[in-house]
């Protein structure tokens, strides 16, 4: 038995129109195909395999995460992503160095899910 690969995220959304735009816009996601599920949501490409599922469920409560949870993104070019949210106005912690040397910047999206961007250590 072996696990082959992380293949999604599932992530609740109270709006999924405004998160949908967020995913597209700020971190330049494409949107997938998605079933036809009996409740509102959206998929997204991560990369080459993984997948990014907003799910919506009005009839449950929203609550916030712990702080300290996110997802991480590894991008090519980290300056380049940060002109990026610069240029279009999005909120994001200033760039920090990890002590093993990656890079790193950290957003939230529209539901205050954090998501890190890195560069891996040279």
């Amino acid at each position: 038995m072996t696990i082959r690969e992380l293949n999604h995220i599932a992530i609740y959304a109270t709006d999924v129109e405004r998160s949908s735009e967020f995913y597209q816009a700020v971190l330049q996601l494409e949107p997938i195909p998605r079933p036809a599920f009996t409740f509102p949501g959206a998929w997204f490409q991560l990369g080459a395999s993984q997948e990014l599922h907003l799910i919506a469920d009005h009839a449950a409560p929203f609550f916030p995460s712990h702080p300290g949870n996110h997802f991480a993104l590894r991008v090519d070019d980290l300056a380049a992503w940060e002109g990026h949210l610069k240029s279009v106005s999005a909120e994001f912690a200033p760039k920090k160095q990890r002590p093993d040397g990656a890079w790193q910047i950290f957003l939230r999206d529209p539901d205050g899910h954090v998501i890190e961007l890195f560069t891996p250590p040279r």
